[in-house]
């Protein structure tokens, strides 16, 4: 296993966002983190990637304890995408993708080698026109490319990803999802559009309070009954066009 959350606890104060939470993710695999607003997904990613330490439990990567692992050698495997961007810093696109060689090297190297590396990593999520463009300037769903393209030249085994299809179109939802699983890696993400999820994700957790209340493939989990239990919606089934994977049609609330 890649990443391995034992018995995880978490909480702020004496209010428990995390209670008991096991997971486990094979070297190759697109795990999607699916639950409710506040269920606690983001903060369980939050302890996957050492923002915060868990009150109990332990988390793995690759049998090593996280939190035991030089930032720098954590990084080095390791890639983070999140919802939020980071604060105007005035930065070209390039130089925030190239930001993700500095677990590697200097980021302000500018060898042939790097830039070529900066230069694929653009092209693959379609901004290498924008390269000299000032990150401040672009639209939310640029700017969520531009971060996904510094994670692709950290070149991780692991891949965590929060909500990573926030502000794209549906054309670039899809372009995104194909792209990270097209890369074979360890992936975790937390996924709202469970129809994406369906499309996407090898296996999947749902997170319901801070527990984790069902996990399985998405046929096992992504049912009628599933749906009205943790998500309080009236739903009707089947499949999506040309493949066996689930396709939710949303009805009514409960």
């Amino acid at each position: 296993m890649h990443l391995q959350i034992k018995d995880l606890s978490w909480s702020v104060g004496d209010k428990s966002i995390l209670k008991h939470i096991n997971l486990q993710l094979a070297a190759g695999q697109f795990i999607g983190l699916i639950g409710p607003n506040g269920s606690g997904k983001s903060s369980l990613l939050r302890c996957a990637y050492r923002r915060q330490q868990p009150d109990s439990g332990i988390v793995l990567f690759n049998q090593n304890d996280i939190f035991t692992l030089p930032a720098k050698t954590f990084a080095q495997q390791v890639a983070v995408v999140l919802q939020e961007f980071p604060a105007e810093f005035g930065f070209t696109v390039s130089e925030v993708v190239a930001m993700g060689l500095t677990p590697h090297a200097s980021f302000f190297s500018c060898s042939k080698n790097n830039l070529e590396k900066v230069n694929q990593a653009l092209k693959k999520v379609g901004l290498q026109d924008n390269a000299q463009q000032c990150f401040d300037h672009l639209s939310g769903g640029e700017k969520q490319r531009c971060l996904l393209a510094r994670a692709l030249v950290q070149k991780p085994q692991l891949l965590i990803l929060d909500e990573p299809t926030n502000h794209l179109d549906i054309q670039y939802q899809f372009e995104l999802l194909s792209l990270i699983k097209s890369l074979g890696i360890s992936v975790l993400c937390t996924l709202h559009d469970l129809n994406l999820a369906a499309r996407f994700c090898d296996y999947l957790y749902v997170l319901n309070k801070g527990e984790i209340t069902q996990q399985g493939t998405v046929q096992e989990v992504l049912t009628q009954q599933t749906l009205a239990e943790q998500f309080s919606m009236h739903t009707f089934v089947d499949q999506q066009v040309a493949t066996p994977v689930p396709r939710i049609n949303y009805l009514s609330a409960i």
